[in-house]
């Protein structure tokens, strides 16, 4: 019997297959003729591929020649569902490498990216070998492979937060992984039908738009059409038929077009390459689906790159090519002065050729051609004689936020939802006030801008004006919009910016600051609640954490479980734990170290808690944060008596004095309720609750907003509940006023207008 290479059906796109058959059927002279063939096959390949390495050394080509024998010694007897030998898959992904000019490390470690998880090669292994940057390229590419990106949300997260993170470590890394997975999708007809549309959706929403994010043009529309080719495979055909006969049909139009742009820029003195381009299938397909139109109505299907020897050069060509043909208003887009977040760089416009067909012509040197095609790959390419680029700098940039944003986001899921924004971008470019261009993604807003200048910029943004006008910090930015940030010193960032900014970085940067802030705030809160507790009991002073009271502590932060005073102060400054038990169990530690109460302090406030307000109570300042807050349910404002209860884990909510929701909450858990008073000279805006029922009528509303503007009151809210059947109608507004006056001057002021039957505060019946 003559024995062939097995075609068992293989876990994963890119796990070798292992299933000889049994040594009894085995005929030997058979399995030689095989491995002599497979043998023939991987020479001849890796052969290919060293007339590609032309650009390294020849010490550096030895290396690879070593990566490759141990290589193709790990993979013996392991094969592909094709039935090519496995070591033709490193060297197809060695080769992709190569034609970005990768260095001799990472081609080495493409060789080997699959030894250490099907062959038992050990990092130790490969680092005592070939070096540890090498070790650490295949153990890199090893944990990318073991990812499994399903449909559970949490795990795809955390899968994709690991790779991005391994990317940005090294670049190199992620090269590799595109590499692989070009190829892969390249055979991926190779594989059971069955697993066509999870690989293929995995590097339509993932693999490409990281190649996109990363400049790596060519790539990223390989991948696309491979993606597309597998999950809509009779789609696919049907545009590749269409594009096929369109191309017929219009052959000599290009080829006239081609060659009357040609003369021109021969007439013109211009020295110019002229490149005919196509639209992807995958991007024809998508503007089908967007649009809803047919394969008929979609234009821009064929256009032309104009490689030219400089910048200026680029223009020139712009302007012969619109003396040539007219072009169409709208679609001209400057890439050059104005690069897109990968570094790309282009003039592109779209003009009316001949028969009214509408082509697309790309204007750039060769340089930016090279970043256009390899993006961040585009530093191998040509290294010696270029500096580094736009696409280095602005790839760079991003990687670094990955690490920034995984440093201050440690939840996979929000570091998902943070970097998927940056890796779908529709750009808009704005321009600061010195000039500096900055692309953002389509409905960013003032916000991120401030984030993209600086992370302090952003916490201490307090307003905007844009082209010289004010506008809210939530407006959305448009190309050419001229913004200028206004700081505070004691500004902060706001909660409520969650709910509209856009970009990964302002949305990381403002949880990070309300996090950080919130523990520092209830922190503080705490420490002055324990404190004033201690007072209660005799005691001065909370104990420092010293020398001399470690003992306390440590036994203290052992009865409550918390692992640090911090988190002790933090959790009495939330409401997890009640500061006068805390202060209790210090009394006793304190005893059993015989300390005793001061009797002076502790007569003193006993007498100050019956007839008037501790030393320890809560000031408001008009700052609401983590630890303080202003009840929605009464909105207290200066001027209004108030109690501050300490919810379990909110913090001090404060309410007014007579809101009934307070007096049920006194009746459950007095203990939770501190003393607080307004700060003196307050100069904020709060927010208060008024109902006023109308009549109904024309100009009721306008009448009403009048009186609430002559008491220089702000409307913040409307709500209306309509009683037709009565004639009535009840507004519900909430303002922003200063204090307890300003609410009773704009109450009489609505009282005394003819259309309002009556006007009151709103809260929770108060008594």
């Amino acid at each position: 019997m003559k024995a062939v290479p097995p075609q068992t059906t293989v876990p994963d796109e890119s796990t070798p297959a292992t299933a000889p058959a049994p040594e009894s059927q085995v005929d030997t002279r058979a399995v030689s003729t095989a491995a002599a063939a497979a043998t023939a096959v991987s020479r001849a390949a890796f052969s290919a591929l060293l007339d590609n390495l032309g650009y390294l050394d020849g010490a550096s080509i030895e290396q690879v020649r070593q990566a490759y024998l141990f290589a193709d010694e790990a993979h013996t007897g392991q094969w592909r569902s094709s039935g090519d030998p496995y070591i033709t898959h490193p060297i197809a992904v060695t080769s992709l490498c190569a034609s970005w000019k990768l260095d001799a490390p990472a081609l080495m470690a493409a060789l080997m990216h699959d030894a250490m998880e099907d062959c038992g090669v050990t990092k130790v292994d490969l680092a005592a070998r070939f070096g540890t940057p090498v070790a650490e390229l295949v153990d890199g590419l090893t944990k990318l492979d073991k990812l499994q990106f399903n449909t559970r949300e949490e795990n795809q997260a955390e899968s994709f937060r690991k790779m991005l993170l391994a990317m940005a470590r090294d670049v190199r890394v992620i090269l590799i992984k595109l590499a692989d997975r070009t190829h892969n999708m390249r055979t991926l007809s190779d594989m059971p039908r069955s697993k066509w549309g999870r690989i293929a959706s995995e590097t339509l929403e993932i693999y490409a738009p990281i190649a996109h994010r990363l400049g790596l043009n060519q790539t990223y529309r390989e991948l696309q059409d491979l993606s597309f080719r597998h999950l809509h495979p009779w789609r696919y055909s049907t545009l590749s038929k269409a594009i096929a006969k369109s191309r017929t049909r219009r052959r000599d139009l290009v080829q006239r077009v081609q060659t009357e742009v040609d003369a021109q820029f021969a007439q013109q003195g211009l020295d110019a390459r002229l490149a005919g381009r196509e639209s992807t299938l995958y991007s024809l397909y998508q503007r089908m689906e967007r649009n809803n139109q047919s394969f008929a109505k979609v234009t821009d299907i064929y256009g032309f790159r104009v490689i030219v020897p400089s910048v200026t050069d680029c223009y020139t060509a712009l302007g012969v090519l619109h003396q040539l043909y007219k072009p169409v208003p709208g679609k001209f887009k400057d890439h050059i002065a104005i690069p897109k977040n990968n570094g790309y760089q282009s003039l592109h416009t779209t003009l009316v050729g001949p028969s009214g067909v509408s082509i697309e012509f790309q204007m750039r040197t060769e340089e930016m051609h090279i970043v256009a095609e390899a993006g961040v790959a585009a530093h191998w390419l040509h290294q010696a004689q270029r500096r580094p680029g736009d696409a280095e700098r602005m790839s760079t940039q991003w990687l670094q936020s990955l690490l920034d944003i995984q440093n201050e986001t440690r939840d996979a899921t929000e570091f998902w939802d943070h970097v998927k924004v940056d890796l779908f971008p529709d750009a808009v470019y704005v321009f600061t006030p010195k000039s500096e261009i900055m692309a953002m993604p389509r409905g960013a807003t003032v916000v991120d801008f401030a984030y993209a200048i600086h992370s302090k910029i952003g916490n201490h943004a307090t307003a905007a004006r844009i082209n010289n006008e004010d506008v809210p910090l939530r407006t959305e930015l448009k190309s050419g919009d001229v913004i200028e940030i206004i700081t505070a010193e004691n500004a902060r960032p706001n909660p409520a910016w969650l709910g509209f900014v856009k970009t990964a970085r302002a949305r990381s940067k403002i949880r990070h600051h309300l996090k950080t802030s919130a523990q520092s705030e209830s922190e503080s809160l705490g420490e002055k609640l324990l404190t004033q507790a201690l007072r209660a009991e005799g005691i001065e002073q909370l104990p420092p954490q010293d020398d001399a009271n470690q003992a306390l502590w440590e036994r203290l932060l052992q009865d409550t479980g918390n692992r640090s005073r911090s988190e002790l102060l933090t959790d009495i400054g939330m409401g997890r734990r009640i500061a006068s038990m805390v202060a209790a169990r210090i009394m006793v530690l304190l005893g059993n170290h015989g300390q005793r109460p001061n009797a002076v302090l502790l007569s003193q406030e006993r007498y100050t808690a019956q007839d008037k307000i501790s030393q320890g109570t809560v000031t408001l300042d008009g700052s609401t944060n983590a630890s303080i807050r202003f009840a929605h349910c009464c909105r207290p404002v200066p001027g209004d008596p108030v109690l501050g209860y300490l919810g379990r884990g909110e913090g001090l909510m404060v309410h007014h004095a007579r809101c009934a929701i307070v007096k049920r909450l006194y009746e459950k858990d007095a203990e939770r309720f501190i003393p607080v008073e307004w700060a003196e000279g307050l100069n904020q805006l709060f927010d208060s609750g008024i109902l006023v029922t109308v009549k109904n009528g024309k100009g009721v509303l306008a009448r009403v907003a009048s009186e609430l503007t002559d008491a220089e009151v702000d409307i913040q809210h409307l709500e209306m509940v309509d009683e037709a059947p009565m004639g009535t109608t009840d507004l519900r507004f909430v303002v922003s006023v200063r204090n307890q006056q300003q609410v009773e001057a704009a109450l009489r002021n609505l009282r005394r207008a003819p259309v309002v039957i009556k006007a009151k505060r709103i809260m929770p019946a108060v008594e």
